[in-house]
């Protein structure tokens, strides 16, 4: 495969000719059990990769194929001036076989996956030393640059989305990034859906479980219109008894470019809905022998989920100067959900309802400076931004799903508005340096119904975020890179208002990382860096009383160093491997918890990997091999009693081209059929199985 750098408008397609070389394999798969052997993880190795994007001055990774583009307008693309930035492309994405759209970032570099497992509530995505757990993972969702967290920090909209829809992947995991606030604590995730194109897809699988699914999607673009249109099915009885899952989704893209190329419209609308039963978590003993039941009582726990997505862009280059950009979007989320934890709790019914309505706008100016030997090239963004969000979280007590008595009835509203202002300024041919300043500032109210109270925001202020990034190239084979920022927390929920306790200061979250980039030989390419965050006063999760308040863990400090790897010794093979070795601790614990000093963080693995490797063998035919796992962590930040958790997973594919419409795919998941879990506990360690090995074939057609 040919594998190139880029960030927007054209998809490169390239098919293979010619014959494969054995020895090549041999000497790929050498290179591979050397990265692994340091680490102590057994070689079987991966699936597909492409060289890393960037150049001189540029630290983002690139894996897979990546859309090109030769423009140099519009905002400032993240890869040019943040540091830690990896793009995954359409290759990696759209024949992934997934029930839950979380999973696909398993191939993303240092992307720590939570795997509840749990219906609808499935699994979050973290990085950065902060766990999963509750609501607050730290990580922006953004969903084509639209903002799309729930209020505490949820990632339910990621699940409008199928595979076959996404173009790339764009994750910015640091403290650098000036363009977001409200969780944007340890980076962000854009999902960036397919655009323009004239084309007719499906794809059609069935697999293990009882698994069904059917996405098809369709281009078309001609003069100044493009037009593009998804709808996808899912329907999976899952591994475990109880654990049936269906989700739908249909969207659709319009976008009007006038003549002069120099003003783009569009709208982008999506709609969603899903129905989940839980299977609910298992005693250590039947979790190990009989990973696939589920208790009686648990039998009518699940939920249902609506969501809608719409959105309105406007892009504009009023001068060859200066570009505009604009967006304005609402979000819908809607989830009923009946959980019961285990025989002696009583079931409840958990409601999120949540409408947000916000803008984006950014301005970029580039000067076009006369080159000079202190200023080769610059370019400056400022943007501001607004969310209103309309917030409801009432909670009932239920037996069999009928509501026997209201335990609250929360409603609050939540406004933020951002502004920020990045530079990037070429000092030299060598020397690239990004300086940047954001600010935040919030209000709302909250009311619970039930309690008759009343509360106003925590005086948060103005929250101030000044940030700094350096990149310096004194080859064309290396870039040395170094970043400091700021990023914050409020609280999620009741938490971020006034209730009985005192004033309250938002979480700063201070941050640097230092790494080098290196291009030793045109085949190879890797990225090295250490990082560290502290954070003060931070907020953990939302409680799972009925208070709706958050747990706080105190000081913290987060530390860690990334390794990333891209191998593609010839056209027909092509590898890649990433390493991240995290730890987190309590550095000045919370005043009710003073036994957790010195502690690690819970759910928190001590490292995570993820490779893959593929081979073209024939013209006709691509195999492939990846894999993905974790280290063990504490349930508790008490760090009492055993770790739990730990995993490594491997899966194999083949695909064969009949013609050049029509594509057969055969994926095995979990190839050696491996126990792993996702445990918490109360009064006992609770687990919840993943899924054991299973069998996928999918037909890819166009038409």
């Amino acid at each position: 495969m040919f594998f190139c750098t880029s960030s927007a408008n054209r998809l490169i397609h390239q098919a293979h000719s010619e014959r494969f070389s054995l020895p090549v394999l041999r000497t790929s798969a050498l290179v591979i059990a050397s990265l692994f052997a340091p680490v102590g993880i057994t070689t079987a190795s991966a699936e597909t990769v492409g060289n890393s994007g960037g150049g001189l001055n540029d630290s983002a990774m690139e894996i897979g194929k990546v859309e090109i583009s030769g423009q140099k307008i519009g905002p400032i693309a993240a890869k040019s001036v943040l540091s830690s930035v990896d793009i995954l492309g359409s290759d990696l994405i759209q024949t992934q076989q997934v029930v839950n759209t979380w999973e696909l970032f398993s191939k993303a570099p240092g992307v720590m996956m939570t795997q509840f497992r749990q219906g609808s509530e499935s699994g979050k995505l973290s990085f950065r030393g902060f766990n999963g757990e509750g609501e607050v993972n730290a990580v922006k969702l953004l969903i084509d640059g639209v903002p799309s967290n729930d209020n505490g920090g949820g990632m339910q909209l990621l699940d409008m989305l199928f595979p076959l829809e996404i173009r790339s992947i764009e994750v910015v995991r640091g403290t650098n990034d000036p363009r977001y606030g409200l969780h944007n604590i340890a980076g962000n995730a854009n999902i960036v859906t397919r655009s323009g194109g004239n084309y007719n897809e499906a794809r059609v699988t069935y697999g293990s479980f009882d698994t069904k699914e059917v996405q098809l999607a369709k281009g078309w673009e001609s003069n100044n219109w493009s037009q593009n249109y998804f709808a996808g099915y899912l329907k999976s009885a899952g591994y475990r008894d109880n654990a049936t899952f269906e989700k739908s989704t249909v969207g659709g893209k319009w976008f009007y470019t006038t003549d002069d190329a120099r003003m783009r419209f569009g709208i982008i609308a999506r709609h969603t809905e899903s129905n989940g039963d839980e299977a609910g978590y298992l005693t250590a003993a039947d979790a190990y022998t009989r990973p696939t039941i589920s208790y009686p009582y648990a039998q009518s726990e699940g939920g249902n989920r609506q969501m809608n997505q719409l959105s309105v862009h406007i892009d504009a280059d009023p001068t060859d100067k200066t570009s505009l950009a604009t967006k304005v979007y609402l979000n819908q989320i809607k989830d009923q959900r009946w959980l019961r934890y285990s025989n002696t709790t009583s079931q409840q019914e958990r409601v999120i309802d949540e409408t947000h309505i916000g803008i984006l706008n950014s301005v970029t100016y580039r000067p076009g400076l006369a080159l000079t030997d202190w200023l080769k090239d610059l370019a400056i963004e400022a943007g501001v931004n607004a969310e209103h969000q309309d917030d409801k979280s009432p909670r009932y007590s239920t037996s069999n799903k009928v509501r026997v008595t209201t335990t609250r009835d929360q409603k609050f509203t939540l406004n933020n508005y951002g502004a920020y202002i990045q530079a990037a300024i070429q000092a030299t041919d060598t020397l690239k340096i990004i300086p940047a300043y954001r600010v935040d500032k919030f209000d709302g109210s909250f009311n619970d119904v039930s309690k008759n109270v009343h509360y106003g925001i925590q005086d948060y202020g103005v929250i101030g975020q000044p940030k700094l990034s350096i990149v310096y190239s004194p080859l064309q084979s290396a870039s040395v890179y170094g970043n400091w920022g700021r990023t914050f927390q409020i609280g999620a929920g009741a938490a971020a208002y006034k209730s009985n306790k005192n004033d309250l200061r938002p979480s700063i979250n201070d941050g640097w990382e230092a790494g080098v980039k290196l291009t030793p030989v045109s085949w190879i390419n890797g990225r090295f860096s250490v990082w560290e965050q502290s954070a003060s006063d931070e907020v953990k999760r939302r409680l799972n009383d009925p208070s709706g308040d958050s747990e706080n863990v105190g000081s913290t400090r987060r530390s860690g160093v990334d390794l990333q790897v891209n191998i593609r010794p010839d056209q027909y093979s092509s590898t890649w491997f990433s390493y991240s070795r995290q730890r987190s601790k309590i550095v000045v614990p919370d005043p009710t918890a003073p036994i957790t000093a010195g502690k690690e963080i819970d759910h928190v693995p001590g490292y995570i990997f993820s490779a893959g490797y593929d081979v073209q063998v024939t013209p006709a035919l691509l195999l492939s091999v990846s894999g993905n796992g974790q280290g063990d962590y504490y349930l508790t930040t008490a760090n009492t009693g055993s770790k739990y958790g730990a995993y490594a997973l491997f899966n194999v594919g083949a695909k064969y081209k009949f013609t050049p419409s029509v594509e057969l795919e055969f994926q095995v998941k979990n190839l050696a059929n491996r126990y792993y879990e996702y445990v918490w506990i109360n009064d006992l360690t609770r687990h919840s199985p993943g899924d054991g090995r299973a069998f996928y074939l999918s037909a890819n057609m166009k038409f």
